[in-house]
């Protein structure tokens, strides 16, 4: 299958080895992976970034294993949830990024054409999600808006 926005054919990525159990060398219990879990999302961190320091700095593989669910889950169980989904809001703050990089070299084509993508990328999720019901009907994606979104 092609990619997106180019003529070129991606090439398929690695998966990680399918388990139904955390591997025996994982002694995190469950209660203390949510504590964790919920320490470091108070202190503002996103749930990717939950996910990498739980497996850089307290050895989880991953924490499906142990909890039964993702981390997203999880934090919408406890009532924690985002108002803008996470890959939306990256999207958004990459758009804001190289807007701000086009106003100082408004002849940069290239950053033109990727704004031109990101945007539309971010216009293609926003539908999705307005379709699941994870964002209300009537939002919609504004360039001068989504800063204040953002932060």
């Amino acid at each position: 299958m092609a990619r997106m926005h180019t003529r070129k054919k991606g090439s398929s990525g690695s998966r990680p080895p399918f388990r139904k159990a955390p591997p025996e060398w994982c002694d995190v219990s469950e209660e203390e992976l949510e504590k964790h879990i919920m320490r470091l999302h108070d202190s503002g961190m996103s749930t990717s970034m939950i996910g990498l320091v739980l497996r850089d700095q307290y050895g989880v593989p991953s924490s499906k294993l142990v909890l039964g669910k993702r981390i997203t889950r999880f934090l919408s169980e406890k009532g924690e949830v985002q108002d803008i989904p996470e890959d939306l809001t990256n999207l958004m703050r990459k758009a804001i990024r190289v807007r701000k990089h086009l106003r100082n070299n408004n002849k940069d084509i290239h950053n033109k054409r990727s704004l031109h993508l990101t945007e539309n990328k971010i216009r293609r999720l926003a539908k999705y999600y307005r379709r699941t019901g994870k964002l209300p009907e009537d939002w919609r994606y504004k360039p001068e808006t989504a800063e204040m979104l953002v932060t």
